[in-house]
């Protein structure tokens, strides 16, 4: 009997708590990939692409070096 009152007791205080501490959700969710980066949220999603990385090969110090911005 002692079990199943603790059981109880337990119940109904969950059940209190998720009627009067109900909120909203505005989550926001962000990806970063390869070719494109973007987020989602509760009013909508924005995408945007990378740009290309240029690349090219020059001379420092008297060795060829590889520089991509």
């Amino acid at each position: 009997m002692r079990t199943f009152l603790i059981i109880a007791s337990a119940l109904f205080a969950f059940g209190a708590t998720m009627t009067f501490e109900s909120t909203q959700a505005s989550a926001a969710v962000c990806a970063n990939g390869v070719v494109r980066a973007g987020c989602a949220g509760p009013r909508g999603a924005v995408v945007v692409r990378k740009p290309v990385a240029v690349c090219r090969w020059v001379w420092v110090g008297g060795v060829k070096v590889r520089r991509c911005t």
